[in-house]
């Protein structure tokens, strides 16, 4: 059963869609806005200190835990349908997972749809891995993370990495990723009724938005479209009442075939990116718990 604490996720997402729902003439700006406001129930995670870096042209932000490894990095690209959310509005999660390592976090402030549509985002997620290199960050002692758009971002830079010939990092953590832009899942239907956030009509609103004149089978964009041969172990965990709950499995049963030593742990009752509640309910700690204990000694930690 769901603790009360988790609630709290689950009025702020039906707040979201009552305002879109009572403007459906609501702006870009707007849409942007309202969802500013991600990171409003997660918890301030203590002595971390942030600093905003140039890296390598793309804007991004550190997130740096008191007593932390230097050499040890996780490069992290946030949610929000590639058109909202920001490194500021993901900053105190990706706080928490870094503090919960051991290591630094880097932030990456990808461009977003429409301005720019895809491939931009896996191009500047490129960019910031190929930043970290240059720094002397080892890809041994680098991981990805992300979440939702951000959680299919922080895997597809790995086919980026492997088709450049670059070294793949440790290790990857997605939570609730977005795989398909198609929307094909079966839970998308099935879940309707218990995903207070994501449903069909948003799905490919953002889809759409993200896409521009790209396919939506762009193994980039698509990563149930993708050759995953020779990736990264990757690890997952998306909750039970997600919409996107079947983008997870599908991927995992592809990873598998593919040879890739992967992992997903389903939270039952869990909404949409619940990790945002760090610091606040019980099974957004017990998340970010695990990843860390399954990345560290793929970092040497």
């Amino acid at each position: 059963m769901a603790s009360a604490q988790a609630e709290a996720i689950k009025v702020l997402y039906r707040g979201w869609i009552e305002a879109m729902g009572a403007n459906p003439e609501m702006s870009l700006e707007e849409t942007r806005a309202i969802f500013d406001h991600w990171g409003d129930i997660t918890a301030e995670p203590r002595g971390v200190d942030y600093v905003e870096v140039d890296a390598g042209g793309i804007p991004a932000m550190w997130a740096i835990p008191k007593g932390c490894s230097d050499n040890r990095v996780v490069m992290c690209t946030h949610g929000g349908g590639y058109v909202t959310g920001s490194m500021y509005t993901h900053r105190k999660l990706f706080g928490h997972l870094a503090k919960e390592i051991g290591c630094k976090a880097l932030i990456l402030d990808y461009r977003r749809a429409p301005e720019a549509t895809h491939p931009a985002q896996v191009e500047d997620a490129l960019i910031g891995y190929r930043w970290l290199l240059d720094q002397g960050y080892s890809s041994e002692h680098t991981c990805t993370s992300g979440d939702s758009a951000g959680g299919a971002l922080c895997t597809s830079v790995l086919l980026s990495i492997r088709e450049a010939g670059l070294p793949l990092p440790a290790g990857t953590m997605a939570m609730s990723p977005w795989y398909d832009p198609e929307g094909s899942g079966s839970t998308i239907e099935t879940n309707a009724g218990k995903d207070a956030l994501v449903s069909r009509d948003v799905l490919m609103g953002m889809s759409a938005i993200f896409l521009g004149e790209a396919s939506a089978k762009d193994p980039l964009a698509n990563l149930l479209q993708a050759d995953l041969s020779g990736l990264s172990p990757i690890y997952i965990q998306t909750g039970g009442d997600e919409a996107l709950l079947d983008d997870s499995v599908r991927f995992e049963q592809r990873a598998k075939d593919a040879g890739v030593d992967v992992t997903l742990d389903i939270y039952p009752e869990m909404q949409h990116v619940f990790h945002f509640m760090a610091g606040n309910a019980p099974e957004a700690d017990d998340a970010i718990g695990k990843l860390a204990a399954w990345i560290k000694p793929k970092l040497g930690l």
